[in-house]
């Protein structure tokens, strides 16, 4: 993966999330105020960052919080407040859904490209500070997930000295050399796990599947057997570990925050790409941002 701006824009997260609390503290103004009922939208990656911060918020007592694909946003429904993520700020399902909302609705866009939005809500969150090259996201969503939980309260020092230590570790061989992957999550991290998948399948196109960690056994599991990894986002239930690994596939379960953990499963996705010869950059029928005609 080294060269590549993946790899590089990866590298950078640790410094990125460091900003969180800048950044939060600069748009107090414009991102949810406790008690209020809030939804978050947005198309892929952001929408499973969206995921995250919807359990967070509400596991932290903040107000009900919903997330959304903007693609099945229930317009019928009424917010006080609605939270877009576009990294590129041109998604179409963005735009569609925030003129449905305009002037009935107050509305933040969080954005790495503030001009391609502007005038489309109320107020703007300026993350272009940390927009990316690649295809693949990865600093970019990470980065307003950061923000967004030292909103919340949270004090992420040591989720930034977990990443730091993940950058510097090698990578085990039973991952960047494993035929399929199967994320699993609970309460706020299956939005991560949901996130894990979708980089694996962009980055290095190689198969991936993502649950909540209890529903696993509910199914899934049969497909886990030697070559294939099961990886936990947070505290596994008891006995899965025992369950997969007695089926013969690779149980990882790594201790740290999610957030960190999934700079680990960026770097392993990167790594599984260059053993492929595939350009995690330019992934094959991708582009940077969906514009539907």
């Amino acid at each position: 993966m080294g060269g590549t701006f993946m790899a590089a824009e990866i590298a950078s997260q640790p410094d990125c999330w460091r900003e969180a609390g800048a950044l939060a503290a600069a748009n107090d103004g414009w991102l949810p105020a406790t008690g209020a009922r809030v939804a978050i939208t947005g198309c892929g990656t952001s929408w499973f960052v969206g995921q995250a911060y919807a359990a967070l918020r509400e596991a932290a007592g903040l107000g009900e919080t919903d997330a959304f694909a903007a693609s099945e946003f229930p317009v019928g429904r009424t917010y006080d407040h609605v939270l877009a993520l576009t990294r590129s700020g041109t998604t179409t399902e963005v735009h569609t859904l925030l003129a449905e909302l305009c002037g009935r609705t107050k509305t933040t866009v969080i954005t790495g490209v503030p001009g391609e939005v502007s005038g489309a809500a109320d107020a703007i969150v300026d993350l272009s500070a940390m927009d990316e090259r690649s295809v693949v996201q990865t600093r970019f969503a990470t980065t307003a997930l950061a923000m967004l939980r030292t909103h919340l309260g949270e004090d992420l020092t040591e989720i930034v000295a977990q990443a730091e230590r993940v950058l510097a570790e090698p990578l085990p061989e039973a991952l960047t050399t494993a035929e399929q992957f199967s994320f699993l999550g609970t309460g706020w991290s299956i939005g991560l796990a949901n996130e894990a998948a979708l980089k694996f399948r962009e980055a290095c196109l190689l198969w991936t599947e993502s649950y909540p960690a209890w529903d696993y056994r509910h199914g899934p599991i049969s497909i886990c057997e030697p070559g294939r990894v099961t990886w936990m986002f947070g505290t596994a239930p008891d006995g899965l570990a025992d369950d997969v690994r007695r089926a013969g596939g690779t149980f990882v379960e790594s201790g740290l925050d999610p957030l960190a953990d999934l700079v680990h499963a960026q770097l392993v996705a990167g790594a599984i790409a260059h053993r492929k010869g595939l350009d995690p950059d330019r992934p094959r029928g991708l582009t940077r941002s969906v514009v539907l005609a």
